[in-house]
């Protein structure tokens, strides 16, 4: 039986055993920080709610997530991340436009003291990171993970070559890396 004190690593493993428990509590840990990042993405509450559970329904249901890679928080951030690009993208292919900025402030799940401000506290550390990085660096990675564009599109529209956007991404990846380091491994 899964315990909410266990580690990550024994939480996954009782999860792909089958103790469907062990969700509940990764979605305890990691949740909101699944919700905060698509409610960025998408900018809509609704979407942003169905994310987070679709997120987690995918690592449920056997997501390729490898602990040697990484901790289990940014492996949900990148798959979240890359479910709500791909979401956006559906969305305008549709022709269908993002509800008001009323949408962004309607839910939000209530967290324990703690966790709240650890989150607080984490969110905190990567803002700074991300204001001490060079602002060329940062405009690409702030233009790539929240708004969701590609290396082409943030190519046209900082009309600046492909091979720029690439190095100014790379380096400042690198850089969060360094900055972030007890968080990443």
């Amino acid at each position: 039986m899964t315990r909410a004190t266990d580690s990550d690593r024994e939480v996954i493993q009782d999860l792909f055993s089958g103790d469907r428990s062990a969700l509940g509590i990764l979605y305890d840990r990691y949740g909101e920080a699944v919700y905060r990042l698509s409610l960025r993405i998408t900018g809509n509450a609704h979407e942003a709610e169905d994310l987070t559970q679709e997120v987690f329904l995918a690592f449920w249901r056997g997501a390729t997530y490898d602990a040697d890679r990484g901790s289990v928080l940014v492996f949900l951030l990148t798959l979240t991340r890359s479910r709500a690009i791909n979401h956006l993208r559906q969305s305008r292919s549709r022709g269908q436009i993002l509800r008001g900025w009323l949408d962004r402030t309607e839910y939000s799940p209530s967290p324990l003291p703690m966790d709240r401000a650890s989150l607080d506290e984490l969110s905190d550390r990567l803002a700074k990171a991300l204001h001490s990085l060079p602002e060329n660096q940062r405009e690409i990675l702030e233009m790539a993970y929240f708004d969701g564009l590609s290396q082409s599109e943030i190519t046209e529209r900082l009309q600046i070559p492909l091979g720029t956007v690439k190095t100014r991404s790379r380096r400042g990846l690198l850089k969060l890396k360094q900055l972030l380091q007890d968080l990443v491994s």
